[in-house]
């Protein structure tokens, strides 16, 4: 396969994949701000949802307040902010079209009525109400796109880099998502273990589709710790840290066996994965979670770097 080739492969899910994470943030982060004034929040909600996203030196040159309007109209549809939900389904069709071949006609079906429909969406003025609808319809999209990738797409090198871009993403997202929490979403004043408390971390599992499966493998009430252990140890949660690369390995394996060539990617998932594997989340807290994600999150930019260095260019 060519280089090029798979770099939009690569990508393409990348995008599909972030502008679904971004949607979940403003999905979670609405119901945060729409809690009774009896809980007491400190407001920060939105300023931290910028934050996840991982774009605060951006928004703070186009920006001199982080409020709903605000970060909402930054994080949707914003020409300016590369990360957008606009611009990622912009450059999504944009890989795709440039390997319209490479793809299943469900996959290119899927992103270019996507990228139909949000134009529709662009033009209109959405009160809380429809802006909700448009947030499910993103998640919606990002399903099918994975759905129709999987599938259809012929198990090949096309397919696992496909897969690749997905599990990357992925895998900073959640470990973005955990950070934020910890740090930035629970005031200062307020009792961890507390009623506020509570609803955020029960708001951040629905963020990742996590709160049923967390009941099913845990049996008890949410606690920090075990939300900690499920979204970085487990490997049966699909979002999870472990499951994502397990992912990786897996297909970077294949590609080795593939071109019959395995490189320093392999060694650098293997590493990762093996990392996860061998260690408690006890161990994880006593160290620091966030300076553990913080380190997590360098090694994954790392590795996503080794996939381009040794496939991509």
């Amino acid at each position: 396969m060519l280089s090029r080739t798979a770099d939009s492969l690569y990508w393409v899910s990348r995008y599909v994949e972030r502008a679904e994470y971004l949607a979940r943030i403003l999905d979670a982060t609405t119901r945060l701000t729409n809690l009774p004034s009896a809980y007491g929040g400190a407001g920060t909600e939105w300023q931290s949802a910028v934050a996840t996203a991982g774009c605060e030196d951006a928004f703070a040159l186009a920006y001199d307040e982080a409020n709903e309007r605000n970060v909402c109209e930054f994080l949707t549809f914003n020409p300016d902010n590369p990360s957008s939900i606009r611009n990622c389904f912009a450059l999504a069709r944009s890989n795709a079209r440039a390997v319209r071949t490479a793809l299943t006609s469900e996959m290119w079906d899927a992103l270019n009525s996507a990228w139909l429909e949000l134009q529709r969406f662009e033009r209109k003025r959405m009160d809380r109400e429809e802006f909700a609808r448009f947030l499910d319809w993103v998640k919606n999209v990002s399903l099918v796109f994975d759905g129709s990738a999987y599938r259809t797409m012929l198990r090949d090198d096309g397919y696992w880099f496909s897969r690749l871009g997905v599990h990357v993403e992925r895998a900073d997202n959640t470990a973005r998502i955990l950070d934020v929490k910890y740090h930035l979403l629970l005031p200062e004043t307020e009792q961890v273990g507390g009623s506020l408390d509570y609803f955020q971390w029960t708001t951040m599992l629905r963020e990742v589709s996590a709160l049923t499966a967390y009941h099913w493998v845990y049996r008890e009430a949410v606690k920090p710790v075990l939300i900690a252990d499920l979204l970085i140890l487990n490997k049966r949660m699909p979002r999870s840290l472990a499951s994502c690369y397990e992912s990786i390995s897996r297909f970077l394996d294949s590609l080795g066996d593939a071109y019959d060539r395995h490189g320093p990617a392999q060694r650098q998932a293997r590493k990762t994965l093996a990392s996860l594997s061998n260690m408690r989340i006890d161990a994880v807290i006593q160290r620091g979670l966030h300076e553990f994600i913080e380190d997590f999150i360098t090694e994954n930019n790392r590795l996503g770097a080794i996939i381009v260095d040794q496939y991509l260019q």
